[in-house]
């Protein structure tokens, strides 16, 4: 009788532990993330909510900002441990300046997701028009921000770069006349731009700087990547796999919708028009020996990066 107690008490016990130590294995990541909804930016949010990360072990808590900047302040500070989705050019600048800023990945490579608008009964019809006038970007250090200093150089623009952050509060802004030409990424947007509220002027693949180039990144600190560098693998195994399910399968479009809150016809819209699955490829940062250069022309850094800076600054996981 007493080693059958003993006994069930003992399995009871390994139960516990068993509860216990799979409790133990769910590590808790804080992420802050540019522009909620978009596609490219929305793959922790859908790969949490099909249950992806926590086969990996991992619990994210999401939190969302006005752009770039703000997201690449976060984690500067140590108050997230990742940012998704900052300005190649924004990481750059604050790794010359000696912020504890690491790179893990690429986020989105190329730029024919941004696209700059004005209203429809605007005068301006291309970025030439823009003399004297606002045109916007998110924050500093943003994608946006760096696409609009291209153009400025580019063009031999005489417009006024203006911070408006994210795509809802621009467009408030640009309906209002507050702004002359506002920015976006799709969705946001394109309901207006179907009903003819507003008229595309350009893409961001027309600054030639960043065509065909990483333009963002996933980052983290110096202390995150030190201290928890094997929670941050297992966040790039469960990342690279939801982006494989989220072209793979037709739930992943149905979660996206929920998650935005459009329909599933606007959803898959989205990713086929503006996001082939190579471009949210992770794995490559495509362009780097220009983007230094490139760093350097638009007074992000004074000097270009060396190979050894790179390889201290960018530090890819191997699948």
């Amino acid at each position: 009788m007493t080693s059958r107690i003993g006994l069930g008490a003992a399995t009871l016990l390994a139960a516990c532990m068993g509860i216990a130590d799979l409790a133990a294995a769910q590590d808790k990541l804080k992420l802050a993330v540019g522009q909620r909804g978009n596609w490219d930016t929305s793959v922790s949010e859908v790969g949490q909510r099909a249950g992806i990360f926590k086969k990996h072990g991992l619990e994210l808590e999401l939190l969302y900002t006005q752009g770039a900047g703000e997201t690449q302040q976060a984690v500067i500070s140590g108050s997230v441990d990742i940012g998704v989705g900052v300005g190649i050019m924004g990481v750059l600048a604050a790794y010359s300046k000696g912020a504890p800023v690491r790179v893990f990945g690429a986020e989105t490579t190329g730029a024919v997701d941004l696209y700059w608008y004005v209203k429809s009964d605007s005068p301006i019809k291309s970025l030439k028009d823009t003399e004297g006038k606002t045109i916007a970007y998110s924050t500093n250090g943003s994608s946006t921000h760096g696409i609009v200093t291209a153009f400025m150089k580019q063009f031999a623009l005489k417009a006024k770069p203006t911070a408006t952050g994210g795509p809802p509060a621009t467009l408030t802004q640009v309906m209002s006349g507050q702004i002359d030409v506002g920015w976006a990424a799709p969705p946001f947007g394109l309901k207006q731009l179907d009903e003819g509220a507003i008229r595309v002027i350009a893409s961001g693949n027309d600054a030639d700087v960043f065509k065909g180039q990483t333009v963002r990144l996933l980052i983290t600190n110096v202390q995150t990547n030190q201290a928890r560098r094997a929670v941050i693998e297992r966040y790039m195994k469960a990342y690279r796999e939801t982006i494989d399910w989220m072209y793979a399968s037709p739930d992943a479009i149905k979660v996206y919708a929920g998650f935005v809150g459009v329909t599933e016809a606007l959803a898959k819209r989205s990713r086929d028009d503006f996001f082939p699955k190579a471009a949210i490829n992770p794995d490559t940062i495509t362009g780097l020996e220009v983007i230094v250069k490139d760093a350097v022309a638009l007074k992000y850094t004074a000097a270009e990066l060396t190979k050894e800076q790179l390889v201290e600054l960018i530090q890819i996981p191997a699948r």
